[in-house]
């Protein structure tokens, strides 16, 4: 199941041997509050259907960086009260990779519309999700719906 945590390749300009390591690859989703709803967006690339929007950490970029790029690239939206709501690390949470991802939570605002690898991007009740919904999405949108319920 697990391959080697590391292993040594030959540096391609001096020829010493380096060891390379194998980590998680982070990754930002976000909660966005707007019109009375969550905004989801529909994946066009695979894994296809309705996801929350977020994607991978840049190099030197910080994981609130990430959120606003992404969430402006995916929905148009700016971002406002931006907060960390929680972690993500099941292993099999991507199909296409081990990933973490660290979810925030935030109100947008501006007008709602799809960009870069968003096919679409709606405003849903939070109690009428549509389905399927990609990764481990409906979790984090479970977790957040008793979230709520705890803070009434």
């Amino acid at each position: 199941m697990f391959r080697a945590m590391s292993e040594k390749i030959l540096c391609p300009e001096c020829g010493y041997p380096v060891r390379t390591y194998r980590n998680p690859v982070p990754t930002v989703d976000i909660i966005i509050r707007h019109n009375q709803g969550i905004v989801l967006i529909k994946r066009s690339n695979p894994p296809h259907g309705w996801a929350l929007p977020g994607g991978f950490v840049d190099y030197g970029e910080s994981l609130e960086q990430a959120a606003r790029r992404e969430a402006g690239e995916e929905t148009g939206l700016s971002l406002l009260d931006l907060k960390q709501f929680h972690a993500y690390s099941d292993p099999q949470r991507d199909p296409r990779q081990h990933t973490l991802s660290i979810v925030f939570t935030a109100t947008g605002t501006g007008v709602l519309e799809s960009g870069d690898d968003a096919a679409e991007a709606e405003v849903f009740p939070l109690n009428d999700l549509p389905s399927p919904l990609c990764f481990d999405h409906a979790q984090i949108l479970a977790d957040f719906r008793t979230s709520l319920e705890g803070d009434s």
